[in-house]
């Protein structure tokens, strides 16, 4: 494989159903050898290790880390991030609730802008249901207003910058509030922020580790958000 123009991280905790889904639907995707998948298996406990050794000598693509122990989604894609070799490095969701072609759309939006190392490239989710549109939105509003920078549908897929930005991080949480992070930092950064609709549907197989649709999920989501807020606002206000 040449040199990767762009690196996607998939971070991988108990997805053996998906990873195979995953990977074929990248092969059918992308129709270029400068595009690299770089798969975490974050932890898990229900034969991904097994899935991934045996799969991916057919995916020349794609490699794959293992975290032992897992600390969390955002510290599994940052070991990801890590090792990538791309120009330009991001992650999507390795749930099949975000479409491979979206990433090759992040890539094309950024080769259109002349390789513009000042640009971020995120999706616009569409597709949701009502509950978690107005959750979404409550959250937005809330993030918009108490970090002082404009932020909405924060956790949507996927997520796409150059190295040259993700050399500028410091801390970044290990938790979900990773997504947060990213985002805020790309605003604090004056990065060119770009958005494209990307379709949400249901998952196939699995479950979300964070989102089981019940009011106390997204309690618990609030509170973690909260406290990730004040830790992002505390550390700015420190520069």
């Amino acid at each position: 494989m040449e040199v990767p123009k762009m690196s996607i991280v998939i971070p991988c905790y108990n997805e053996v159903k998906n990873i195979p889904l995953v990977l074929e639907c990248f092969r059918h995707t992308l129709n270029r050898k400068d595009v690299e998948l770089v798969l975490v298996d974050n932890g898990s406990t229900d034969g991904t290790a097994t899935v991934l050794k045996d799969l991916l000598p057919k995916y020349s693509f794609a490699q794959s880390i293992r975290v032992e122990v897992n600390q969390g989604y955002g510290y599994g894609i940052v070991q990801g991030l890590n090792i990538c070799k791309g120009k330009f490095i991001g992650w999507t969701h390795a749930d099949m609730q975000t479409n491979p072609a979206d990433v090759m759309k992040a890539l094309e939006i950024i080769e259109n802008n002349n390789d513009d190392e000042r640009i971020f490239v995120k999706g616009n989710r569409k597709g949701r249901s009502v509950f978690d549109m107005f959750f979404t939105y409550g959250m937005s509003v809330f993030d918009t207003l108490y970090l002082g920078e404009r932020l909405y549908d924060i956790n949507a897929q996927p997520n796409v910058f150059s190295r040259k930005f993700y050399d500028t991080w410091k801390n970044p949480p290990k938790d979900f509030a990773l997504d947060l992070y990213a985002l805020y930092t790309a605003r604090k950064s004056h990065l060119d922020i770009r958005r494209f609709d990307v379709f949400f549907p249901k998952r196939l197989h699995g479950k979300s580790h964070w989102n089981n649709g019940t009011l106390k999920s997204k309690l618990q989501f609030i509170k973690r958000t909260l406290n990730a807020s004040r830790q992002l606002k505390h550390e700015a206000s420190r520069k």
